[in-house]
């Protein structure tokens, strides 16, 4: 019963970890700075989360398949296998949650006075001070949404949890797909008592998220 709650806990905070780097270092590249392709860039970005799970999961199950070019590498190289472990949940998790990091990252960078970093720059800034500095704090609370968003979306993936890791009791069975094998199986109770826990504790992080979104706007400030 805990065994898919601790997995899928694990799961979202790595996933978000590596969310937030990515989502937040091409939400400002691509917004703050002249890229080639850039519309290429940021339809792949978002891509996972227009896809449907399942094939999201199959596309990562050919790149990190046993006879895909870094599962194959991983393999022979370092003996790694990659699918049907937890690791293989944490990269459907990061992928599909992705988008959502990077969307809101975008939207604060955006909204970012750029006056600020031109004076940031003006008085001799380096690019990577005036981001620090000026950028990525003007940016929290958007940051902090997207940071909240992806953990949630992350703790519930499912599709392509299961194309890629499958679902291996006390291996790879996060809360979703242990739901899914519960109600197939005919295990209502258990079923309902892992989709309670999941509603009432991402109804929480929205709500919670709300709020302090709401404090923030009254007191005006970061």
């Amino acid at each position: 019963m805990f065994e898919p709650i601790i997995l899928s806990v694990k799961v979202a905070l790595i996933a978000t970890v590596i969310a937030f780097f990515l989502g937040v270092f091409f939400a400002y590249l691509l917004t703050k700075r002249k890229v080639p392709g850039k519309n290429i860039w940021e339809t792949i970005l978002i891509l996972p989360m227009i896809l449907p799970p399942s094939i999201v999961g199959y596309l990562l199950l050919k790149v990190f398949g046993k006879r895909g070019p870094i599962g194959a590498f991983l393999l022979d190289t370092f003996g790694v296998q990659v699918v049907f472990t937890w690791v293989a949940c944490v990269i459907a998790a990061s992928v599909v949650a992705l988008p959502l990091m990077y969307q809101n990252a975008k939207g604060a960078f955006q909204s970012v006075d750029h006056s600020y970093e031109l004076a940031a720059k003006t008085l001799g800034s380096s690019p990577f001070k005036v981001f620090r500095t000026v950028t990525f704090p003007l940016s929290g609370p958007g940051i902090v949404s997207g940071i909240v968003l992806t953990f949630a979306r992350a703790l519930g993936e499912f599709g392509a949890t299961l194309m890629l890791a499958g679902n291996i009791p006390g291996k790879t069975q996060t809360i979703p797909t242990a739901i899914y094998y519960a109600v197939v199986v005919g295990k209502d109770e258990k079923a309902s008592a892992l989709v309670a826990i999941m509603v009432v504790f991402s109804f929480a992080l929205v709500f919670g998220l709300n709020m302090w979104l709401k404090k923030k706007n009254h007191k005006g400030g970061w």
